[in-house]
């Protein structure tokens, strides 16, 4: 049995003496002891090392003591297996040469077989789960299939996925043959990450704000549906849509054990829009961690008064940003652990 379970507690809704906390890319970038290993070691093999993944994931664990630990990988291993290559370029960010623009392109992507393609995410899990030793839990996640989309059909990031968004409008074909090819590996995916002993496993939908109420249910919210369905009864399944508070209310009915917010959706609208009935995370501003350590206190104690301490997992509205001060991180975590209601 897990020591520390607050983070699956919540998840089932169940009363606490306090929310749980994790950070969205805890493991990484904002840590000297992180940089260190960067410093040796490119991008997909830190991911590909199990036991560089699981030293990375526990790195936070061991520095601020977090409820629940999340694998370090990146969600385009899910590409990679499909047969796109996929490059992780320094100061750039994800460059995939060959984007996926035809229906061509979409005939010539596999559904993989992820317990052969991906072994080395299933085996940083069982290291990391060794490491943690039962104390806290493990999350694994993967990347919603639009999200997956706008990268296999921009080859880049973007500020708007145009040509993601563009192939979606004029092919929706081939878009949704696409769309569907990363649904079934995601499920298998994640099956098989329960399997090795993740406790929960949370869906990035990183770029459903990019589309409009109506195109998001299409193009994005009926694939999560579907991973949500296959997953829910192995395991609770967080699903965050960052930009989509429109989506909210078909959220809450879909599942789901809890929802992600970001920080332009304020509690009292989240609760509002969800029915007030399923568990909530988030939703802190990443850039407030710039503000001084005494302030996000305050505003962290603040933010769990508003959502409430039950049913509410404390996290940020995105990812830690890797300029962050390391107190300034501290003192988000180490004021959940304080709070007295």
């Amino acid at each position: 049995m897990i020591k520390n379970d607050l983070f699956l507690r919540a998840l089932k809704g169940e009363t606490v003496d306090r929310p749980p906390v994790w950070m969205m890319r805890q493991a990484g970038r904002y840590l000297p002891e992180f940089m260190e290993i960067k410093k040796k070691y490119d991008f997909f093999t830190r991911c590909q090392t199990p036991e560089l993944a699981s030293e990375i994931t526990v790195q936070p664990i061991r520095r601020y003591g977090m409820d629940a630990a999340i694998l370090f990988c990146d969600i385009l291993v899910i590409p990679q297996a499909m047969n796109i290559e996929v490059q992780m370029k320094p100061n750039f960010g994800p460059y995939l040469p060959n984007p996926v623009r035809s229906q061509k392109d979409v005939d010539n992507v596999i559904v993989p077989d992820v317990k052969q393609e991906l072994s080395y995410v299933y085996e940083a899990i069982k290291a990391t789960k060794e490491k943690l030793n039962n104390e806290i839990p493990l999350i694994g996640f993967a990347g919603s299939p639009w999200t997956i989309l706008c990268y296999c059909v921009q080859g880049q990031g973007s500020k708007n996925f145009d040509k993601a968004k563009e192939f979606c409008f004029t092919n929706p074909i081939a878009a949704h043959q696409l769309l569907q090819k990363i649904t079934d590996t995601t499920i298998a995916y994640l099956k098989e990450k329960v399997k090795a002993g993740v406790n929960a496993v949370q869906v990035f939908d990183s770029w459903g704000g990019m589309l409009s109420p109506v195109d998001y249910q299409e193009f994005s919210w009926q694939y999560i549906q579907q991973i949500i369905d296959a997953l829910k009864d192995e395991t609770p399944v967080i699903a965050f849509g960052k930009g989509c508070w429109f989506a909210l209310s078909d959220m809450a009915k879909s599942g789901a054990s809890a929802l992600g917010v970001d920080w332009t959706c304020s509690a009292r609208n989240a609760r509002y829009l969800t029915g007030g009935n399923i568990t909530l995370q988030g939703n802190f501003d990443p850039t407030r961690l710039f503000s001084p350590p005494s302030e996000i206190k305050k505003m962290v104690h603040q933010m769990i008064n508003e959502f409430g301490k039950d049913k509410y997992i404390v996290n940020l509205g995105h990812g830690i940003l890797p300029n962050i001060g390391l107190d300034n991180a501290k003192a988000f975590i180490d004021a959940v652990k304080e709070y007295e209601a």
